[in-house]
């Protein structure tokens, strides 16, 4: 009986699916969005990802831009590194271990499945290298493997840092190498019990003192009970040298990147928030990280609007809850960030670069994109532009899905794109 209950759920979900529209023009997005007021359905409306091959097409990127695939036949593509010499270190693998609570967790599982990749998670990095500088990467090669669905990425001390599922550890390196000199060091163990949202976004301080680790939290909507939400949702400051990690901020429901802005120094991250409150509720975002700062979740969400299923509420959190800086809109599934620079041309010289993996639980998906958020200064200005598209066709297919994205200083952004199992380049014509 129990089995055909979630069959016929699945069946309702499937149907609730099959119409399609415009996503983003439902989208409250910037500073200052107007949300909706809550709808609470027995399911969400999903959208099925319908992978198919890229075959000959690409992403399209703006005029005077080029892209093209410099690493194909990946093992789940997540973050990237650009090292101080040019190299590319890829991390590649999938992890989680949650068990499913209810039919409709079930159901969301399967819907989700069917638009990844069906490839194994390699657990490892690979290393790129175009060592003539002709936008050709020649050498594609394991730097280092057996890792444990390693996710964050960052560079500092004459180490690469790497944010496991389940630990923070380094290698040693000297440039030009092409894989790892022994086994990596352990910096500081990672909250890994049930994992929902077990990746585990990495960057550092400009000074390399510290490492800030962003960690998402075990459920949605605390349904599996706040003790297996200790030290979740939120972003540690872990000291580079000793391993020593303390709590900077809270209630981030998933952080799933990380950035310093080069200027200030301040921390920036992207958001991906919680679920079943509707289509258009509840805005991812892109923020500053103040140390010290409560974000919301799980008893509210941009800044004091109350979320009653979080039980027992805090109106002392809630009044202190810290409103985000912008909106990218609802379940856009934001995975990547960085800092753009001048190399990237005039229209994208001050901002950001963020990676859409896009939506499951809406009938008109959003995502699929990689956006730039303009900034000036030092905070983002106006709407965010479409840099690369076509991620999600308008034939309804899903070609590829970014994750993160990061700014070459040689003049190119990298993109990687876990479905396809692709990294792309896109570069400006010279």
């Amino acid at each position: 009986m129990k089995h055909t209950s979630t069959l016929t759920l699945l069946s309702m979900t499937l149907l609730l699916g099959a119409c399609g529209g415009d996503g983003d023009a439902t989208q409250a997005r910037g500073a200052d969005p107007k949300l909706p007021e809550p709808q609470r359905t027995l399911l969400p409306s999903m959208k099925i990802a319908e992978p198919v091959n890229w075959g000959d097409s690409k992403p399209t990127v703006p005029e005077g831009y080029n892209v093209t695939a410099i690493a194909t036949d990946l093992k789940i593509p997540r973050q990237t590194l650009v090292l101080p010499n040019g190299d590319i270190l890829v991390a590649e693998g999938r992890g989680g271990n949650a068990a499913k609570l209810k039919p409709k967790d079930v159901i969301a599982g399967y819907i989700k499945a069917q638009g990844n990749t069906k490839v194994k998670g390699g657990n490892r990095l690979t290393l790129l290298r175009d060592a003539d500088g002709d936008g050709k990467y020649e050498v594609q090669t394991v730097f280092a493997e057996n890792l444990n669905a390693p996710y964050g990425l960052a560079f500092a001390n004459g180490k690469i840092y790497v944010a496991n599922q389940d630990a923070l550890v380094s290698f040693d390196y000297k440039t030009g190498q092409t894989q790892a000199s022994g086994q990596p060091t352990k910096i500081t163990d990672l909250p890994s019990e049930v994992n929902h949202h077990w990746t585990k976004a990495l960057t550092a301080s400009p000074d390399g003192r510290f490492l800030y680790v962003g960690i998402g939290s075990n459920s949605n909507i605390t349904e599996r009970g706040m003790e297996v939400e200790l030290d979740r949702a939120r972003v540690w400051q872990v000291d580079a040298q000793t391993g020593a990690a303390k709590t900077y901020a809270t209630g981030l429901r998933n952080p799933t990147a990380l950035a310093i802005q080069p200027a200030t120094g301040q921390l920036w991250t992207v958001v991906n928030e919680r679920d079943e409150l509707g289509p258009d509720l509840v805005p991812d975002y892109l923020t500053s990280v103040r140390e010290g700062a409560f974000y919301g979740w799980p008893y509210s969400y941009w800044g004091q609007n109350v979320d009653t299923r979080a039980q027992p509420q805090d109106p002392k959190k809630v009044a202190a809850a810290v409103k985000p800086d912008y909106s990218l809109g609802s379940h856009v599934a934001a995975l990547g960030l960085d800092f753009s620079s001048a190399v990237m041309g005039p229209a994208y010289a001050e901002g950001v670069f963020i990676g859409e993996h896009g939506s499951w639980n809406r009938a008109d998906p959003v995502g699929y994109k990689v956006i730039f958020v303009p900034f000036s200064k030092g905070r983002p200005s106006g709407e965010p532009v479409d840099f690369a598209t076509g991620f999600r066709g308008a034939d309804g297919k899903t070609r590829g899905r970014p994750v993160g994205v990061t700014v070459d200083p040689r003049g190119a952004l990298i993109i990687a794109d876990d479905l396809a199992n692709t990294i792309w380049r896109v570069s400006r014509n010279r």
